[in-house]
């Protein structure tokens, strides 16, 4: 059989560049809608009372369904061994359900993206992974639409499906980062796509907040208001997906194995490679490090904002949704103000600073006045300001200490950083209000992390790092 031709050279001019850019943008604006709408705000308030109305329908069926949902707590208290919904044969309180889908849904990825990332990288067939995960993650976020009465493990399927596809097609759609922008540009390519991010989540989040808050106006219930929101992020990330599907290009790569199950066996041979050959790289392994730890610090805080509001502060909900909607729109202009700022006095000065920013605001949670809704709006803003770019110019600074070829890999080791480092801080944030019962110790407890990742990335000689992975080192770093 003769030799293919080998494939066209790809044109990697300047022009061609924006226009992958620009389409890859747009991923950003995709699937933020699924983690503000679904994640952050509608699923965990909303799938507890369904667990609990199985529960009820099991334990209580002589309590109206309504009665029971509202006075569950009391009925389970005084009912011993009762007040369970069974979960793959483990009797599981409804209160706990959402953190147990969480949970699960983090471990599967921890699992599951190393894979992806190395299969990304063996085939080339990026575009093609992006567009299949993320279809499978809207079509499950859509999904939840039909989460109703008891379905409560209907939901929890469809949300471990939808979030390991949100998570595998992140993967993907990080390591197209260094293929489509040169080092000098990365800055500036990365804190785009992160302010787009929130500019569209934000976006979506207000429109199905006024949807939900005038539901009784649009003739509709609560509950079927939710649904609605939650189906829309799924609809709006399948829709802006297709922008980038037609803008993004494969590059080739290696002659490799050409069916799918020898392809998956390679796959795992080149992840056994990366985290071996992690070894030759022991400043990338430093910042992964130093990424985690500070990343953990920002991710516990967000997490933990709104107990911290209505339990510290003794705010209404109506604050903290407010509140949430004011970050998302504020740190899209954080983003691209931290990416100028990167471009005049260095990306990891920038980083740098952003974590000495942090430490004041994590701080200064100590001095908010309870009930006080404008101390904590002004928290928030500081937040904003500092949360995007810190996170977008940390992938761009990434992106330059991964050796060229092998993105989607160390992009997965870089999400798995992300999802896996959680327990610390929510551990950190237990251990402190077990000692100490109150919101204000456990979220200043944050700072260690930022102290601690500050201290790391300082010690790591990114240029060193950046020659070492075989990358050109900007003007300015």
């Amino acid at each position: 059989m003769p030799p293919s031709a080998p494939p066209a050279a790809l044109d990697e001019s300047p022009a061609a560049r924006r226009r992958e850019q620009r389409g890859w943008y747009f991923y950003d604006w995709a699937n933020s809608a699924f983690y503000t709408t679904v994640i952050s705000v509608f699923l965990g308030p909303y799938i507890i009372p369904v667990a609990k109305t199985a529960a009820c329908a099991k334990d209580f069926p002589s309590v109206p369904s309504a009665t029971c949902v509202d006075g569950f707590d009391d009925l389970a208290a005084a009912n011993p061994g009762l007040g369970y919904v069974d979960v793959l044969g483990a009797d599981i309180r409804p209160a706990a359900f959402f953190g147990l889908i969480t949970t699960v849904a983090v471990l599967v990825q921890i699992l599951w993206l190393p894979i992806v990332g190395a299969l990304a990288d063996h085939t080339g067939r990026k575009r093609e992974m992006l567009g299949g995960f993320a279809y499978v993650g809207a079509l499950a976020a859509m999904g939840l639409f039909f989460v109703e009465g008891d379905r409560y493990m209907l939901g929890g399927v469809l949300f471990v499906v939808a979030n390991l596809a949100y998570g595998s097609s992140i993967v993907v759609y990080d390591s197209f980062l260094p293929q489509i922008s040169s080092e000098q540009e990365r800055d500036a390519v990365s804190s785009r796509g992160w302010a787009i991010g929130y500019l569209g989540g934000g976006l979506l989040l207000a429109l199905n907040l006024v949807l939900f808050t005038k539901s009784e106006s649009f003739g509709l219930t609560d509950g079927m208001a939710v649904r609605i929101c939650m189906m829309s992020a799924g609809l709006w990330w399948a829709t802006f997906t297709i922008v980038p599907l037609l803008r993004l290009r494969n590059r080739p790569v290696p002659a490799h194995e050409t069916s799918a199950l020898s392809s998956v066996g390679g796959s795992f041979r080149q992840l056994g490679r990366t985290l071996s050959g992690l070894r030759k790289y022991p400043l990338t392994l430093l910042f992964l490090v130093a990424y985690l730890v500070y990343n953990d610090g920002v991710q516990t805080v967000i997490g933990n904002s709104a107990a911290f509001a209505s339990e510290a502060l003794k705010l209404e909900q109506e604050v903290q949704i407010t509140a949430i909607l004011m970050v998302q729109f504020v740190a899209f202009f954080g983003a691209l103000l931290m990416a100028r700022l990167a471009r005049s006095f260095g990306t990891k000065r920038t980083v740098l600073g952003s974590l000495v920013l942090w430490t004041v605001i994590v701080a200064m949670g100590l001095f908010v006045a309870e009930g006080q809704a404008l101390q904590f709006f002004l928290m928030a803003f500081a937040i904003a300001i500092v949360l995007g770019g810190t996170q977008a110019l940390s992938r761009s600074l990434f992106s330059l200490v991964i050796p060229k070829g092998r993105e989607a890999e160390y992009f997965s080791l870089l999400q798995i950083s992300d999802k896996g480092s959680a327990f610390i801080g929510a551990l950190t944030v237990t251990i402190a209000l077990q000692l100490t019962n109150s919101y204000r110790i456990a979220i200043v407890s944050m700072v260690i992390f930022f102290v601690v990742g500050f201290v790391l990335l300082a010690l790591t000689n990114l240029p060193k790092a950046i020659k070492a992975a075989g990358n050109e080192v900007p003007a300015r770093i």
